[in-house]
């Protein structure tokens, strides 16, 4: 099989507001935010409570499943803030940065000497191991299980993501240290994809690279897992992004969880977009209000790429535990007099129907948060399959996944996919259908009945 991996079906999604290629510290942030939300499927239990000091790097919370699974600190600080929903539920922990940072000193590992069990204890007892995800079900991995092959995109397709190529510039030390501590962990290849040569990420050594191009999304981990080794029932693959790896690379080199981001403010309410050095769990008001974004004014903020981020508060919400970009685009509250019933220029479609963006391909879209219509029935109109690369019908899952029937969402292929996978069938669905929800309910829904 090639090792080029190169697709037809999927939509670039040009937006305005490109960040440029020059990176700034972000403004301190006084408050660093871990929520629980981020790591699905985990049940929290709390070790540091208000008031407690803690350093960057050592435990908040660990996994009630699996103990020794810990989820530590980005900086050193004080607790001073834990919020809970409903039945006590942990939503966020908020810590007070001290002016001096102190860090945990797990000391430095020899990968090249240690086992696969030494570097397993490792990730877990430093907080490393949260950042490796696992498919099935999109979750983070289980360790007592091994995975056949271990995927690495190099290359990001989502509208205004961050570019690999620039911000992992001089980090090969760190990727190629993760690298050999994972290939300890595998029974098969640690698969790299890249989008061209000159990628940091393409002189790794004892990885198999993987050439990809074409649209969006081309750079999804899972595309790359249906074109190379698909996942079959009673298989499993991890998952992790390069950022993370660099996270993984420190941790074995230094001895100290360094949750360093480089992140990407994008989006065409940014004055300025461009890249800032943070932390994880940051606050985003120290970027954005900074940056020419007014307060008060009507954008959404958002904690990663428009198709699969989450919505944050301008005042007080923070950078995501796996996101490194914060996206700034207008608010879409507002309603279009006959907006169907005219011809429409300024909008993204797979449709020429009444729609003229396919006449200018290369035209950047200041693009709002409206749906522009209402829920409503699936409608059949074989759009789905226009925009999604993977060799199953996008169609028959969703609805496996909405009448529960767990035989055929295995035999349809529900092992390797993740919500972000259906994210452009989401945003072309003309019948406004949350597709990412319906199928990280249809996962959850297979981790309860088959686990």
């Amino acid at each position: 099989m090639s090792n080029d991996i190169k697709i037809k079906k999927g939509l670039d999604i040009k937006l305005v507001g490109e960040a440029e290629k020059s990176t700034e510290n972000a403004a301190s942030s006084a408050i660093y935010t871990i929520r629980p939300e981020d790591f699905h499927g985990i049940l929290p239990r709390l070790i540091a409570k208000e008031g407690t000091k803690v350093k960057a790097g050592e435990t908040i919370f660990f996994n009630k499943n699996i103990e020794e699974m810990k989820f530590v600190s980005p900086v050193a600080g004080e607790v001073v803030a834990v919020e809970r929903g409903e039945r006590r539920r942990i939503m966020a922990v908020r810590i007070k940065a001290d002016a001096q940072q102190e860090t945990v000193d797990h000391g430095a590992l020899n990968v090249a000497s240690a086992d696969a069990e030494t570097i397993k204890t490792r990730l877990l007892a430093s907080g490393g191991w949260v950042f490796i995800k696992q498919r099935p079900y999109d979750v983070i991995a289980n360790p007592e299980k091994t995975p056949k092959a271990i995927f690495v995109s190099g290359y990001a397709s989502a509208p205004l993501a961050a570019d690999y190529d620039y911000v992992l510039q001089g980090k090969e030390k760190q990727m190629q240290a993760a690298i050999d501590a994972l290939s300890k962990l595998t029974t098969g290849k640690v698969h790299v994809s890249v989008g061209s040569a000159k990628s940091p990420m393409a002189n790794l050594t004892g990885v198999a690279i993987h050439k990809v191009s074409g649209p969006h999304p081309v750079g999804n981990v899972g595309t790359q897992i249906n074109k190379i080794d698909p996942v079959n029932k009673g298989e499993t693959v991890w998952t992790i992004t390069p950022q993370d790896l660099v996270i993984l690379g420190d941790l074995f080199l230094t001895g100290k969880f360094n949750p360093e981001r480089i992140i990407a403010l994008a989006g065409s309410e940014v004055k300025k977009p461009r890249y800032f050095k943070t932390k994880i769990g940051a606050d985003v008001a120290s970027v954005i209000y900074n940056e020419g974004v007014t307060k008060g004014a009507n954008v959404r903020v958002i904690s990663g790429n428009v198709l699969t981020g989450r919505k944050v508060s301008a005042e007080n919400g923070s950078l995501d535990y796996y996101n490194n970009m914060i996206t700034v685009i207008p608010e879409g509250n507002h309603y279009e007099l006959f907006g169907w019933n005219k011809p429409i220029t300024d909008k993204v479609s797979t449709s020429r129907a009444m729609t003229f963006s396919w006449l200018s391909p290369n035209k950047k879209y200041k693009l709002s948060t409206n749906t522009n219509g209402e829920h409503r029935a699936f409608v059949l109109t074989g759009i789905y399959e226009e925009v999604f690369p993977l060799d199953m019908f996008p169609m028959q899952v969703l609805k496996s996944c909405m009448y529960k029937d767990l035989d055929e969402m295995e035999a349809l292929g529900m092992y390797e996919v993740a919500p972000e996978d259906f994210a452009l069938t989401e945003f072309v669905c003309v019948s406004k259908q949350p597709h990412q929800q319906i199928i990280r309910e249809g996962l959850d829904l297979m981790i309860k009945e088959i686990g």
